[in-house]
C-alpha cells in the first residue's frame, strides 16, 4: 500500500501547485526512484479528465552523454523536448535523483549543454503552470546523511503543510522588500550591498518548487558592491564547492575564489555574459526544513537563510540579467538590512 504521504503530496501537486483542469495536457518529468509518486501524480491527472505525458530519467544516462558527447552533439538543440514543452499546459518535475554521478563531467560539456537547452528552459519559465518537486528516495536520503525513514520525515515535513496559510505569512515579507530601495547582507567575511529600487518581489508558496518558502526579487544589474562568503557549500552540476568568496563591484564578480572545486566555479562563471552578475536575491521562510542537506531545492528555502543566485534572472521579478545559468548558492548571514532597517538576525525574522 502507498504511504498515505504520498498521496497527499500527489494531490497537493496537482491541485495546487499547478491546478490542472479536464484535458489539460501534462507533462510529467520524473526519477525512476520516484515511480511510487509519478504514478499518484498520473492517476490524479488521469482522474481529472486531463492527459499525460511521462518523461522518467535513470542513473547512468546522463553519465554517458556527457562522456561520450560530441561537440556537435553538445549543440544540437533537441528540438523533441522542445516541441513537448510547447504543447505542456502544465509541467511537473519530480527529482530523486543524487547528481553525484556528473561529479567527473568536464564542465565545458555542462556548460556547453546548458547554453543549447537553454530555449527549453526559458519556455518552461515563461509557462505559469510548472513545479519541481524533490522525493524522499534512497540515493537523496544518503545524499543527506539520513536513513531513509529519517529522510521522509524530513522532506513531507516540508512539503505537506497547509500552503495557503504559509502564502498569507509570507505577504509581509513580500510587501517590505517591494517598498524598499536598498539590501545590506553583513556576516563573516561578508559586507554586500545592492539596489532593489523598482524590483518585484515574488513569494514562493509551492507553486513552481516543492518544497517551497521563499520571498525572492532581482539585485539591479549593476549595483551589486562588496564581498560574500558563503556558510555553506552548494552542489551545481555533480561538482561541491565549498567556502565559496565572491567580490563585486558594480555588478560584475571580479574575483571568485572556493575550497574545493575553485576551478569549477571559475568554468561555471565564465559561462556566458551574464553569468558573472547576480540574478537573484532571496529570503527563505521554511522552518519546517530543519537544517541543510546540500540540496539546493530544499537548502535555499531554510526559514532564516538567504541565497543569491549567479546569472539568470526571472523576467517577472524585473531582473534583466540574461544567461544560460542560474546558480543558487545559499548562506546565513547575521544581518540583513532593507534600506537601514535590520530584518533578518542570525536567522529569526526581526517583524
Amino acid at each position: 500500500m502507498v504511504d498515505s504521504r504520498i498521496t497527499k503530496l500527489a494531490g497537493i501537486l496537482v491541485n495546487y501547485s499547478v491546478e490542472i483542469d479536464k484535458k489539460d495536457v501534462v507533462l510529467v518529468n520524473y526519477d525512476i526512484e520516484a515511480k511510487d509518486l509519478a504514478l499518484e501524480v498520473y492517476r490524479e491527472i488521469i482522474k481529472k479528465g486531463a492527459y499525460a505525458k511521462l518523461n522518467v530519467n535513470i542513473p547512468g544516462f546522463d553519465y554517458v552523454f556527457y562522456k561520450h558527447a560530441s561537440e556537435e552533439q553538445l549543440k544540437h538543440l533537441p528540438k523533441l523536448f522542445l516541441h513537448e514543452m510547447k504543447l505542456a499546459k502544465a509541467v511537473i518535475t519530480i527529482i530523486a535523483q543524487s547528481y553525484r554521478e556528473l561529479a567527473s563531467a568536464d564542465p565545458g560539456k555542462l556548460s556547453m549543454w546548458s547554453k543549447t537547452t537553454r530555449p527549453i528552459f526559458e519556455l518552461r519559465l515563461k509557462r505559469n503552470n510548472w513545479v519541481l518537486c524533490g522525493y524522499p528516495s534512497k540515493s537523496l536520503a544518503q545524499e543527506a546523511g539520513m536513513p531513509l525513514e529519517e529522510f521522509e520525515d524530513f522532506v513531507f515535513a516540508a512539503t505537506n503543510i497547509d500552503w495557503e496559510a504559509a502564502s498569507k505569512r509570507m505577504d509581509l515579507l513580500r510587501d517590505i522588500l517591494n517598498k524598499a530601495k536598498k539590501v545590506q547582507i553583513i556576516g563573516d567575511d561578508t559586507d554586500l550591498a545592492f539596489s532593489i529600487k523598482g524590483s518585484t518581489a515574488i513569494k514562493c508558496d509551492g507553486k513552481y518548487n516543492m518544497p517551497d518558502g521563499e520571498v525572492f526579487t532581482a539585485p539591479r544589474r549593476d549595483s551589486v558592491n562588496g564581498k560574500v562568503r558563503f556558510t555553506y557549500p552548494s552542489l551545481s552540476k555533480g561538482k561541491v564547492v565549498t567556502d565559496i568568496r565572491l567580490e563585486f563591484k558594480d555588478g560584475r564578480v571580479v574575483d571568485a575564489s572556493a575550497s574545493k572545486n575553485a576551478e569549477f566555479l571559475n568554468k561555471m562563471l565564465d559561462t556566458d555574459d551574464g553569468s558573472r552578475y547576480l540574478g537573484e536575491f532571496g529570503i527563505g521562510t521554511n522552518y519546517g526544513i530543519k537544517r541543510f542537506i546540500n540540496n539546493t531545492l530544499f537548502d535555499e528555502k531554510i526559514g532564516g537563510t538567504i541565497h543569491l543566485a549567479l546569472g539568470n534572472a526571472y523576467p517577472e521579478s524585473g531582473g534583466k540579467n540574461k544567461s544560460a545559468i542560474h546558480w543558487d548558492i545559499v548562506t546565513r548571514p547575521h544581518i540583513v538590512k532593507v534600506d537601514d532597517r535590520v530584518i533578518l538576525k542570525d536567522g529569526e525574522f526581526m517583524f
